[in-house]
């Protein structure tokens, strides 16, 4: 710190010069700290140097109702408690000089200080005669004051109070900005733990690799926006070498999409059969959560479920309002929806009638069916525009020698499209491909000759 005069409230001593670098020193200073007790203390302590008393005391009424309050502070302490973070450690009094200012809602300044014994202040005025009072206000109210006093009567010139009343209260909105800032990381750091905890619980959950199905590659990509989210993909390794699929996604996002995916995923590994027919698989799905869980939520369920079976070269599936598969079958060089036709999605009623329709589609070996969520086609640049049907569509029609490939393709041009890899939506890709008997994959023949 800079030479400067000792007592600022000498007006004789005033020096505008020295002031402002004093001013501009305890800026700098204070500027270094992010703890709102060492921010108190430093501005204690050189606001003391600018304006030097003897008792400096901070009382509040944070959580008190009068004529309570707590002494959170006194200069004379030596081993004193954060109040911050160890509020329950400091004193409470009751009424007596200290209560009165603090009801008062002013600043006080008392000239020839007489404290009865048994005052609650007694103990901390002792051998003072002059006092300044400064209320800290917050949202309007004065839950905060801070106490200054001199050993000399009338030492407080009345023209130095405005000064000090402003610079008192910049800092107790600055420490009370610390403070709340420092409750909102650690809630978040709490928040965020849990989330970790939920979105490890929901990974495994997840399918465990992709399935060795004879006649069938399959690969996968799955990202959720958050820890944990609500997109959901399930394999079901059925009778006769068959592979069910399920991709879906939950209404919202984060925990409470994290949780009705779990539930989704506890109803559909509990039913006593295997899951063979797509269309009664999700209407019994759709009862179970509208009437336990999402009808008076108004939480909703998107999904499709699909039964591939490599040795007839079929894929039967139906849909409850979830975006079409697309596949490039039947000779076709391009993937494209297999079906347009959707009813309501899961949960939102449970007074559908019967099983959900379901869609045939014959496969052959080279051919491949993709089922998403619309947190892959509408993922959106830096201008906006949507990732789109049409570019998911040219990447997994490109010839490759496996469906991993395929993925990793379409991820990497997903990332450069809109230039982050954390998603603003949760994303799921499965990629299956039909392949010939012995596992051998084939490509397109008019794929291969233009590779």
């Amino acid at each position: 710190m800079p030479n400067t005069p000792t007592d600022f409230f000498d007006p004789s001593a005033r020096n505008s010069r020295a002031r402002l670098a004093v001013a501009v020193e305890l800026m700098r200073e204070l500027s270094r700290y992010s703890d709102p007790a060492e921010l108190s203390a430093v501005f204690a302590k050189r606001m003391n140097q600018l304006y030097p008393t003897a008792r400096q005391i901070t009382l509040s009424r944070r959580g008190l109702a009068a004529p309570l309050f707590r002494v959170t502070r006194f200069n004379l302490w030596q081993n004193p408690a954060d109040p911050y973070r160890e509020a329950g450690k400091l004193p409470v009094f009751a009424g007596g000089l200290f209560a009165e200012l603090m009801d008062d809602d002013q600043p006080r300044v008392i000239d020839d200080v007489q404290v009865a014994a048994s005052d609650p202040a007694a103990e901390f005025l002792q051998g003072q005669r002059s006092l300044l009072a400064i209320p800290v206000y917050d949202d309007g109210k004065p839950v905060t004051l801070v106490v200054l006093t001199r050993e000399q009567p009338a030492a407080f010139p009345r023209e130095q109070i405005p000064e000090l009343v402003w610079l008192t209260n910049l800092l107790g909105r600055a420490t009370r900005t610390l403070e709340l800032s420092d409750r909102l990381k650690a809630a978040y750091e709490a928040a965020d733990y849990e989330l970790r905890a939920i979105g490890d619980i929901q990974q495994s959950l997840l399918p465990d690799g992709e399935p060795s199905v004879p006649g069938l590659d399959v690969a996968v990509h799955y990202r959720t926006a958050l820890r944990a989210g609500g997109d959901y993909y399930d394999f079901f390794n059925l009778p006769d070498d068959k592979l069910g699929v399920m991709v879906a996604d939950v209404s919202g996002h984060g925990t409470p999409a994290a949780v009705l995916m779990a539930i989704t995923h506890t109803l559909a590994h509990a039913r006593p059969e295997p899951p063979l027919h797509p269309g009664q698989f999700l209407a019994d799905l759709n009862v179970q959560l509208a009437k336990r869980y999402t009808a008076a939520t108004g939480t909703f369920i998107t999904a499709v479920y699909a039964v591939f079976d490599p040795k007839r070269g079929t894929l039967t599936f139906a849909n409850a309002g979830h975006a079409a598969p697309r596949g490039r079958v039947n000779g076709s060089e391009r993937f494209a929806p297999l079906d347009q036709t959707r009813r309501l999605p899961l949960g939102v009623t449970h007074r559908c009638h019967g099983p959900y329709p379901e869609q045939v589609v014959s496969l052959r070996p080279g051919d491949r069916v993709a089922l998403f969520t619309d947190g892959i086609t509408d993922a959106a640049g830096p201008g906006g525009e949507p990732f789109g049907l049409a570019r998911m569509d040219d990447i997994l029609s490109r010839p490759t020698t496996c469906t991993a490939c395929s993925v990793s393709d379409l991820v990497d041009e997903l990332e450069q499209f809109t230039g982050t890899d954390r998603p603003g939506d949760d994303q799921t890709l499965v990629l299956v491909e039909m392949t010939r008997p012995n596992g051998q994959k084939m490509m397109k023949a008019t794929a291969a000759a233009r590779a």
